[in-house]
């Protein structure tokens, strides 16, 4: 047995490592009672057995958790805005926008979100090529200071289906008429091409595109569009079953907000839900799921889960209003929000126009109404939106080398017997960056 000197005493080197002791990890769907070993200069988690053994390094920290949960940073796939700024509306001032969306990304991991896609709903070119360069992927300078990181954006529309456009205006939706030619013309071909960062990471500035594969031109886009490395995701369609799996043949496999804004489910007609209804040895896509209690019964929620478990994305699809006191807020176009509670409308309107609970509320939503344990409610929020996303090695996972993106998890139960996950804290990159 070698002997080790500790790092951390006096006047000796750091070892810029930090162990957690006495919690409970989230590995696949179990609690496991294990330690885990971060470090702070690499933001990486590490292994202890090679750390301890073979580096002989002994951490600078040891924090005990007191028996709480040590989960993976959540990842937001539809985030449209928070705490007042919305990613689709451009100032004047281009700096301002820069301002707004850095306090966004601080702001964001106070709910235990670490990653997100900042999301676009259907706009004019002009908006996606102002802002969209600034929405890129984000995480390249490592700097835990930042706040939750941008994985890349999310554009929401423009090609879906004018008769389910929901709080989309209906004067800036197209057609594909040229096909994958009028997508480039759209967003910009630089914001589809795929760029590499410093550690030669395929990385577009467009890491999803929500479309209706019925629209004209599109279904013949999704192999170009794949190509870049970028999602393809049905959503705001009118898209049937048939139309649905021609779209999963052509490389789609994403659905958005699954069973708002499409074609219901018809015993005859099974649309877009119908394709969770196959077999486990054919391909099921991963869809996403707004648990907020006001867009989706929660019953729904836990059919949709059923059906197909390890495709079962939570997502908020918060709008800027969320995070704020009740009241009326701008939108585009003259628009207006009215937040009243958990619901957000449009003004003079019951149209439904996105949500202003924290991700973590939907954790405990499905939690409770699903009876799943606690394991399968974190999944939604970290492995599974990891693995749609082609991260499953470095995000949504406490794995050797994965980012030290963390989530510290206590429980509560009401009076009700209602069970909630509360965030306690969260850490980016290896150093923490919020406490309760």
């Amino acid at each position: 047995m070698p002997i080790f000197t500790s790092p951390g005493s006096p006047g000796g080197p750091k070892s810029h490592i930090i162990k957690f002791v006495n919690c409970r990890l989230i590995k696949g769907n179990d609690l496991v009672d294990e330690d885990l070993w971060i470090s702070s200069k690499t933001g990486k988690v590490i292994q202890s057995q090679i750390a301890f053994y073979q580096h002989q390094t002994i951490p600078d920290e040891i924090i005990d958790l007191g028996g709480r949960i040590l989960a993976p940073g959540f990842i937001d796939v539809q985030l449209n805005g928070f705490a007042g700024f919305s990613f689709s509306v451009v100032p004047e001032d281009i700096t301002e926008y820069v301002k707004g969306f850095r306090q966004v990304n601080k702001s964001l991991v106070e709910s235990g979100v670490t990653s997100y896609l900042p999301t676009f709903p259907s706009a004019h070119k002009e908006v996606y090529e102002k802002v969209l360069p600034y929405c890129g992927p984000s995480g390249a300078r490592r700097n835990p200071s930042d706040g939750a990181e941008s994985l890349g954006a999310h554009c929401e529309g423009p090609f879906i289906s004018p008769t389910k456009n929901g709080m989309h205006r209906m004067d800036v939706l197209q057609e594909a008429l040229d096909g994958f030619q009028d997508i480039l013309e759209c967003y910009g071909p630089d914001n589809l091409h795929p760029k590499h960062d410093s550690n030669d990471i395929f990385n577009p500035i467009i890491k999803m595109i929500t479309a209706g594969p019925e629209v004209p031109g599109v279904a013949a886009a999704i192999p170009d569009i794949v190509s870049r490395g970028v999602i393809f995701s049905v959503g705001h369609s009118e898209a049937t079953y048939e139309q649905m799996k021609a779209a999963m043949d052509a490389g789609s496999t994403m659905v958005t907000h699954l069973f708002n804004a499409m074609r219901p489910l018809h015993h005859r007609n099974p649309g877009i839900f119908g394709v969770l209804g196959q077999g486990d040895k054919l391909q099921r896509p991963y869809f996403g799921i707004i648990a907020d209690g006001v867009h989706l019964h929660l019953t729904s929620v836990v059919i949709a889960w059923n059906a197909h478990p390890d495709g079962f994305i939570l997502v908020t699809d918060a709008m800027h209003p969320a995070g704020l006191p009740d009241g009326m807020y701008d939108w585009t176009n003259g628009d207006h929000f009215i937040k009243k509670g958990n619901v957000l409308t449009l003004n003079n309107s019951e149209t439904l126009a996105g949500v202003t609970i924290p991700l973590v509320d939907c954790v405990n939503n499905f939690y409770n109404a699903a009876g799943v344990s606690i394991p399968e409610a974190i999944k939604p929020v970290t492995s599974t939106p990891a693995k749609m996303l082609g991260l499953e090695k470095t995000k949504g996972c406490l794995e050797h080398n994965a980012d030290a993106d963390l989530v510290v998890l206590s429980e509560a139960r009401e009076g009700s017997g209602r069970k909630e996950l509360l965030v306690d804290q969260v850490w980016k990159f290896g150093s923490m960056v919020y406490k309760r």
